[in-house]
């Protein structure tokens, strides 16, 4: 199947291209296209005007800092995923982009798009969800920060207004005592996921003393829950299956034609308590200096 007829637009400079939204309320940005582009091609989405934004200069940059990582809108997966600045400063991010789609796909998709497309069955909506990061985003009116929290709507729903662009995703780096652990389950590497998880565990000496666990694929919305309280300061079996039961009273595994709602409750059960103890390891071999 052909796209819909659209027009297209490749501005130049930042404001052409915030003009360009401005005046068409059925216009779309397209970035990677790793998303929008099948679902042109399938007649899924049917946007009057494709504003092209990959002329514009600096927004392909990885800025890493103090407090963490700053990824600009058309930083290719395959470039964040190769930074070794990113590695060290969140590893998370570094974790969970070797798991996005192909090699193919990275070196095209950008890690911003992947975010404000918002499918919970993504990577990184859930990444920036769990780290509690932000995106920065712009209009004719100006400019605006959107907390990971206030992001994802809904399914494939984000909450950017049709007239603004996403500028930038910023991923806080890891801190002290802080250790992380990522782990899918899909049909084969690369596709989706059928559930996903990540976890972000803080010890001070052996004791765990908070612990988050971020989920994808397992609700319509990226979900994050806090742990903390049902591991009672340790990683063990025990801890971690009562960990993975409090997470199903925040998620709902959906059934369709890879997997029963049952099997994906029981992957959530699974890799809560991977996830849990990878992260757990790690925050005890960084504070040991084997990181």
């Amino acid at each position: 199947m052909k796209p819909a007829p659209f027009a297209y637009v490749r501005p130049q400079g930042l404001q052409h291209a915030l003009e360009a939204l401005a005046a068409d309320p059925g216009a779309k940005v397209l970035a990677g296209g790793q998303s929008l582009v099948p679902l042109l091609s399938m007649r899924l989405a049917a946007p009057s005007t494709l504003v092209d934004i990959n002329a514009l200069p600096d927004l392909d940059g990885i800025r890493v800092d103090d407090t963490g990582i700053h990824v600009g809108a058309l930083a290719r997966h395959a470039d964040v995923l190769a930074s070794a600045d990113v590695r060290r400063v969140q590893p998370l991010v570094t974790l969970a982009l070797s798991h996005v789609a192909h090699a193919t796909i990275r070196n095209r998709g950008t890690t911003v798009g992947s975010i404000v497309h918002a499918d919970a069955a993504a990577e990184m909506p859930m990444v920036l969800a769990l780290l509690g990061g932000s995106v920065t985003v712009a209009s004719t009116s100006g400019t605006r920060t959107i907390p990971a929290s206030g992001l994802f709507a809904g399914p494939l729903e984000s909450t950017l207004r049709h007239d603004e662009i996403a500028l930038e995703a910023f991923f806080p780096g890891l801190g002290a005592g802080e250790g992380v652990g990522f782990e899918e389950v899909a049909r084969r590497h690369g596709d989706y996921a059928l559930v996903g998880a990540g976890a972000v565990v803080r010890v001070e000496g052996e004791a765990v003393v908070a612990a988050e666990v971020g989920f994808l694929s397992a609700s319509d919305v990226p979900v994050v829950v806090d742990v903390t309280d049902p591991l009672g300061g340790v990683v063990s079996t025990s801890s971690t299956d009562r960990a993975g039961e409090l997470a199903l009273q925040h998620l709902d595994p959906a059934e369709d034609l890879h997997a029963t709602a049952a099997y994906r409750r029981q992957l959530v059960r699974v890799l809560t308590t991977r996830v849990l103890g990878a992260a757990y390891d790690d925050a005890l071999g960084r504070a040991r200096g084997e990181a």
